[in-house]
C-alpha cells in the first residue's frame, strides 16, 4: 500500500513512532497525534484527565509542545446519563489547560461503548524532533515513571486492588510528562518515546529495530511499583502483556536471576506512562538528578546503550 507523501513529512507512516511530524516553515513544525480508549477507572472525571494525559504525551514524547486539542467520544447515550460525559470532559479539560494547551472543537458519536481521548497537535523546531530510533552507543537511557498500571488495572477490575494501590495508580496515570519533557529537552537527547500499550521492553524494542544497536537493562534499576509486583504474583497479567511478550521475546535475552513477576511487569502494558529518555551517558546523572529535584521523583537510570548489529536487549 502506498501512502501519499511529501518532502515536509519528517515522520510519517513510513516508521513506527509516536506521532507524524509535519513541517511548515524552516523553523516550525507541527506534530499530530490521536489517542481514546475504553474508561480504565470508574471515576468519570479520573478517566477524562486520564485519557487526555495519554493522548498529550505522544507531543512530549516527540519533543514537542501541545497546542491545541479536538475531543473524541463515543457515547451510550442510551444507557448511561449524560452527566456522566460532562465530567469526562471536564477531567480532560483540566489537563488540556495543565499543559497550557487549548480545546478548540471536536466529534462525538453515539456508541453502545463509552470511548474518550484526544486529537492532538503541537508545535516543534524541525531540527529538534525527537525519533525513536535516534538511540547512540554510550547513551543511558532513563524510565520517568513506574511500571505496573496494567497488572494494577487488573487487579482493580477484579475487586482486588487495595483502595491505596487504586489511587496511587489513577493519580500516576493522570499525570501529565509535561515537566519531564520539558527538563529532558534542556539537554541534547538523542531518542525518546513514552511507555504505553507494548510495555517497556515492546517500546524499547522499538527503539532498538533498525538502530544498529543493543540495549543492556538492569532489572534492579527499573522502577516498578509494589503493589503491581504482589498482583503478578497472583497472576494477575493483562492479555496484553502475553501478547507484547510474544511480539517481541525473539529479540530479547533474560538472565536466569531476572524472577518471571519482573519479566510480566517489564512486558506490562501501561496506560499513560512515562518517557523513555535516551541520551550520552556523562550528561544522564545531571538529567536524573534536576528530573528528582522537580519532583519527577520516580526516575531512574535503567539501562544504556552499545553498538551490535543483532539489536538485540539484554535484560540482567
Amino acid at each position: 500500500m502506498v501512502f501519499p507523501t511529501d518532502s515536509n513529512v519528517l515522520v510519517g507512516l513510513d516508521r513506527a513512532d509516536d506521532a507524524g511530524v509535519y513541517r511548515v516553515s524552516d523553523d516550525l513544525a507541527l506534530i499530530q497525534t490521536v489517542d481514546f480508549f475504553t474508561p480504565v477507572v470508574d471515576n468519570p472525571f479520573w478517566f477524562g484527565q486520564i485519557a487526555a494525559a495519554n493522548a498529550l504525551s505522544d507531543i512530549y514524547a516527540m519533543g514537542g509542545v501541545p497546542k491545541t486539542a479536538m475531543n473524541l467520544v463515543a457515547f451510550p447515550l442510551q444507557t448511561m446519563d449524560i452527566s456522566i460525559l460532562r465530567q469526562i470532559i471536564e477531567g480532560g479539560l483540566a489537563k488540556i489547560s495543565e499543559a497550557g494547551a487549548v480545546l478548540i472543537g471536536g466529534h462525538s458519536i453515539e456508541d453502545s461503548e463509552l470511548k474518550y481521548g484526544l486529537s492532538v497537535t503541537g508545535f516543534i523546531h524541525p531540527e529538534r524532533v525527537l525519533i525513536k530510533t535516534g538511540i547512540q552507543d554510550g547513551d543511558v537511557l532513563i524510565l520517568t515513571k513506574p511500571l505496573g498500571t496494567g497488572i494494577i488495572n487488573t487487579a482493580i477490575k477484579g475487586g482486588l486492588a487495595s483502595g491505596e494501590a487504586a489511587e496511587m495508580v489513577t493519580r500516576l496515570m493522570a499525570e501529565l510528562n509535561r515537566k519531564p519533557a520539558e527538563i529532558m529537552n534542556r539537554y541534547p537527547v538523542h531518542a525518546c518515546t513514552d511507555v504505553t500499550g507494548f510495555g517497556l521492553l515492546g517500546h524499547l524494542a522499538e527503539m532498538v529495530v533498525k538502530s544498529g544497536h543493543r540495549v543492556h537493562l538492569t532489572a534492579s534499576q527499573i522502577p516498578m511499583m509494589a503493589a503491581a509486583r504482589e498482583y503478578a504474583g497472583f497472576g494477575l497479567i493483562p492479555a496484553g502483556a502475553y501478547r507484547n511478550r510474544e511480539y517481541r521475546q525473539h529479540m530479547i535475552d533474560v538472565d536466569s536471576a531476572v524472577d518471571q513477576t519482573t519479566l510480566d511487569i517489564l512486558f506490562d502494558p501501561q496506560t499513560s506512562g512515562g518517557l523513555l529518555i535516551s541520551l550520552p551517558g556523562h550528561l544522564a546523572p545531571d538529567l536524573l538528578n534536576e528530573l528528582q529535584q522537580e519532583g519527577i521523583i520516580h526516575a531512574q537510570i535503567i539501562g544504556e546503550v552499545t553498538s551490535g548489529p543483532d539489536e538485540r536487549i539484554h535484560v540482567s
